[in-house]
């Protein structure tokens, strides 16, 4: 499990943090039972050791409930190894309070079912909930002192199918959560490539009647200066009014981000001839950390496309890093990297500054070629 926190998680108010503590404590009351029967054990080494075990595993299973919550809210998911470490610390701990509960301690597989479901594959987790059911009817065969206890059984597999179906129901709420992503991300794709049309159909007609004024006021100058003035007025009336078109037009540009700036590459690539090669998904980033990736894969393609005359454009990225490469002409063998030559380079280097990230751009390898890096 990753232990840094998901965003959806950073996200939760600390009422939502108390309502997954809650649901989880909710569920310990099936340990009132051995419990009760450890307290009223005689006391000594048996006692303490069952009692303290009882604690140690309701608060283990508590912080995994949560735990689960949290990598559920974020779609991610837990590794076998862990998966498996945590049931057996669990098991372990239900089997340490066997001195003072006899055979009450079954009551504990309740919970070492419902994790395994929590945390393990259907398939996998049936298996075990069917092998932990069976444990409360045929483990009295080994002790004769413990009484078959069907009730048991049935707890498990009620417990498990429980959780199985919340989970399910998780997974169904988070393929939601993502198709409604695509739908806004395609939405403001679709506005954006709107938005794109109409600012090239105001700069087309601004332009052209701006142009031709222009060419009219000079032919004037010498025959009708005061002609000439008032058409050199509506030139500079239209330039204002286009000026403010174009802001208001370009409102929609000011937000950058790495998917969108993929995206965006991918188009400028092809339509340039330029084999491209990115990353299928980067997973959710912070908002200015996307904003700067974004900027990077911006400044890198457009240089590729105008200047590098490469033919393979090769773009990565992680969370904490993007880079671009290709097979260009690159910089020389053994020159120094180059500095911030022009604004895009500059401006890229001011940005990473403030997320203090480094960017670090040179030859791509011995073949040659272009790299632009930015890393945290």
């Amino acid at each position: 499990m990753s232990s840094s926190p998901a965003p959806a998680e950073r996200n939760m108010s600390p009422l939502s943090r108390g309502i997954g503590w809650l649901i989880g404590v909710v569920w310990l009351f099936y340990l009132g039972q051995p419990i009760g029967t450890a307290w009223h054990h005689p006391p000594g080494v048996g006692r303490t050791v069952s009692l303290v075990a009882l604690a140690a595993f309701a608060l283990c299973y508590v912080l995994l409930f949560t735990r689960i919550r949290r990598i559920w809210r974020a779609g991610q998911g837990v590794s076998a190894s862990e998966a498996w470490l945590f049931l057996a610390g669990l098991t372990v701990l239900a089997v340490s309070t066997i001195p003072a509960t006899g055979g009450d301690w079954l009551v504990t597989l309740v919970y070492v079912g419902t994790a395994a479901v929590l945390v393990l594959p259907t398939r996998v987790a049936a298996l075990v909930v069917v092998l932990l059911a069976a444990v409360p009817v045929v483990s009295p065969l080994a002790v004769p002192a413990w009484a078959p206890d069907e009730g048991v059984a049935f707890a498990i597999l009620l417990a498990a199918f429980a959780i199985h179906g919340v989970k399910r129901l998780n997974t169904r709420n988070n393929e939601l959560i993502a198709a409604q992503a695509e739908i806004h991300r395609l939405a403001v794709a679709g506005e954006r490539a709107r938005t794109a049309r109409d600012l090239h159909d105001i700069l087309g007609h601004s332009l052209t009647v701006i142009a031709v004024k222009a060419e009219l006021a000079g032919r004037l100058l010498e025959v009708d200066p005061r002609r000439a003035a008032v058409e050199i007025a509506d030139l500079e009336r239209l330039s204002r009014e286009a000026l403010a078109d174009v802001r208001t037009t370009v409102g929609a540009y000011r937000e950058v981000n790495l998917d969108t700036e993929l995206a965006s590459a991918r188009t400028a690539l092809c339509a340039a001839g330029i084999a491209a090669e990115l990353p299928p998904t980067v997973g959710e980033l912070p908002p200015e950390r996307s904003e700067l990736f974004g900027w990077a894969v911006r400044e890198a393609v457009t240089n590729v496309v105008r200047h590098s005359g490469a033919s393979r454009c090769v773009i990565g990225a992680d969370r904490n890093w993007v880079e671009v490469t290709d097979d260009g002409a690159g910089p020389s063998a053994g020159a120094a990297p180059p500095t911030d030559v022009g604004h895009g380079l500059r401006g890229l280097r001011e940005r990473a500054d403030q997320l203090g990230a480094r960017l670090t751009v040179g030859r791509a390898g011995p073949g040659g070629g272009f790299r632009l890096r930015v890393s945290l």
